[in-house]
């Protein structure tokens, strides 16, 4: 096991730190003279930048697969080829008729989630063509890119997003001259859009290129606008800042709470602005709140390890919490990935024998990766390997890589519909709170994200107990502490039915919790929010096992916000109130400046 060297943040050389990490900045990472593959690594790092981070060769590997297997399968292609010529006789029938009976019902009609073609203006002829056009050639390729045999569904899946991403790039929702509701603004505006669009579209060029925030984040002050919550900075480390925030009530539960946000990104995705701060509710409910906030790694950090996070993380910050209230038993939360790792050392804990978890709330955080959605068509051994590659030549994976893949897996809302309304129809997206947190986005260091990459997603340690901690397996079916999940119903880096597989690991009783909303909306769903919906059921560790679709179907569906659930859940599990524990005044644990602290400001 690492050793730890064991100092505090008030002294000279203040900071928990490994051995191994204190020489990580001796050399760059292109100097490193033991790696025999250093050509490939420089190689490949180089090749990453014109694709975007995506491995040319995962890329080819799918698309052989699947075209090979086409081509092997008269069949399928007999099938393709009569659905091809049902389309043809179907628009064509379509496009006669519609242009003299504007009622003319519609050949197919787009789902839910694609908002392209909403629009009045799309239903008056010849747009209605087009669209019906480009609709039925997308599911013509649907077709054909999936239900192939032979094609493992992995391959058949990247083929099909792939195919996906190429059709958008054709759709007649992002030509200017094919686009109705450009055409009707242009004609409104006399072509002024245009030139606002290609300033706006300049603005943003400059502001990437200069690695500014975007436009109007200058109205969200971090500590003062958003993270604003009162708090202390009561620990520091290499890797985190542990804060301890202001009591608002005269008296307090026992038992603290301590946030593992996702070091993806910056923390205050939990305390954005005071009126949807998920801190500032817990504590005006009477909760002492502690957040840990990650460093924003660079090359310094290429060598810290998942298992650094867990220790140096939240294994230093239970620590820290326990001596600062003097409290036997802590409620843990996770969210995202800070989730994940709270799932592994409440795994940890429970091996050794360690009460420390009061209870774990585990928030849109998996932890069986098997059906991990669409980020898994950016894993598998080619692309984990392609991305470490890049990761090695820099030492850690780049904030910006990190925001193409995700905008990668909804390029329609993320992408194209940004280029329509800034850059064609001249017209700039407001900035809010969430907008400008996205924005604000972090590196994983080489090594860490290198572990997490393939002992999680591409060989499912945690799940298959397998993950070593401290040299030895955990398993989450040893947790007996109390958990409250929650998934969102449209979240496209967490599926909730990924979430709910905890269901099918731990022998604990799990309250559940669907919410509406996605990845990040749907967690930041505070009380008042209008249009806001959850479903909950406790389910004890005696039941049986109820699918997920089903358990949907028969959990009534509840008004108003999942917080509201949580907090009674909450205080059922704490025991008395007591008097606020000292803010920063501890020997070991003294303030060290105001929240939000240093490492949140690193760029």
């Amino acid at each position: 096991m690492t050793k730890i060297i064991k100092l505090h943040p008030h002294q000279k050389n203040a900071d928990d730190v490994p051995e191994r990490l204190l020489s990580a900045c001796k050399m760059p990472a292109y100097e490193k003279p033991s790696d025999a593959f250093h050509l490939d690594h420089i190689l490949h790092g180089h090749v990453a930048k014109l694709t975007g981070g995506i491995s040319p060769i995962a890329l080819s590997l799918a698309g052989i697969d699947w075209w090979a297997h086409l081509m092997f399968s008269p069949s399928k292609q007999e099938m393709l080829r009569q659905s091809m010529i049902e389309k043809m006789t179907q628009f064509g029938q379509y496009a006669i008729t519609s242009s003299s009976d504007a009622e003319q019902e519609l050949i197919v009609t787009p789902p839910s989630e694609d908002h392209r073609f909403v629009s009045e203006n799309w239903q008056q002829w010849p747009f209605n063509v087009m669209q019906q056009g480009f609709l039925l050639s997308q599911a013509w390729w649907t077709e054909a890119t999936t239900s192939v045999p032979g094609v493992s569904d992995h391959h058949l899946n990247v083929a099909s997003y792939t195919v996906r991403q190429i059709l958008d790039i054709a759709s007649p929702s992002n030509s200017p001259f094919t686009n109705p509701d450009i055409l009707q603004t242009t004609k409104e505006q006399g072509g002024k859009n245009f030139m606002q669009g290609m300033l706006n579209f300049m603005d943003d060029v400059e502001r990437k290129k200069n690695d500014k925030p975007p436009l109007g984040a200058g109205d969200y002050i971090v500590g003062k606008d958003i993270a604003a919550t009162k708090g202390k900075v009561v620990y520091r480390n290499k890797l985190i800042e542990l804060i301890q925030y202001e009591p608002t009530t005269e008296k307090v539960h026992a038992e603290p709470i301590l946030i593992t946000p996702a070091w993806i990104m910056k923390y205050y995705i939990l305390d954005l602005s005071p009126e949807n701060s998920l801190v500032k509710y817990l504590v005006d409910k009477g909760y002492t709140v502690f957040m840990i906030s990650w460093k924003n790694p660079d090359t310094c950090d290429r060598d810290t390890s998942l298992e650094d996070y867990l220790n140096l993380g939240i294994g230093e910050a239970l620590t820290a919490v326990k001596a600062i209230t003097t409290s036997a038993h802590v409620h843990g939360v996770g969210y995202c990935l800070g989730g994940t790792l709270l799932s592994i050392m409440a795994a940890a804990h429970a091996r050794d024998g360690d009460t420390t978890l009061k209870t774990i709330t585990l928030l849109a955080s998996q932890v069986d990766f098997e059906e991990a959605g669409e980020i898994m068509l950016f894993v598998d051994e080619s692309q984990v390997a392609f991305l470490e590659d890049v990761m090695w030549n820099q030492g850690y994976l780049d904030k910006g890589q990190m925001a193409g893949a995700f905008e990668m897996l909804r390029p329609n809302d993320l992408i194209w519909s940004r280029m329509i309304n800034e850059y064609m129809q001249g017209k700039r997206t407001p900035t809010y709170d969430m907008l400008v947190w996205n924005a604000d986005a972090t590196r994983m260091p080489y090594r860490m994200h290198s572990e997490y990459l393939r002992e999680l997603f591409l060989q499912n340690d945690l799940a298959e107990g397998r993950f070593m901690v401290a040299g030895a397996p955990v398993a989450l079916q040893d947790i007996r502490t109390p958990l409250f999940c929650v998934g969102t119903s449209h979240d496209h880096i967490a599926p909730w039915k990924s979430v709910y597989k905890i269901l099918l690991l731990s022998e604990s009783e799990i309250t559940f919790v669907l919410t509406s909303g996605g990845h990040n909306a749907g967690i930041v769903s505070e009380p008042g929010h209008k249009g806001r919906t959850y479903q909950m059921a406790t389910v004890p560790n005696t039941a049986h096992y109820v699918p997920p679709g089903q358990w949907k179907d028969k959990t009534p569906t509840q008004e108003g916000s999942w917080w509201d659930a949580w907090e009674p859940w909450l205080a059922e599990h704490s025991t008395q109130s007591v008097a606020p524990p000292p803010m920063g005044d501890k020997k070991d644990y003294a303030a060290i400046r105001d929240a939000p602290g240093k490492y949140v400001l690193m760029v």
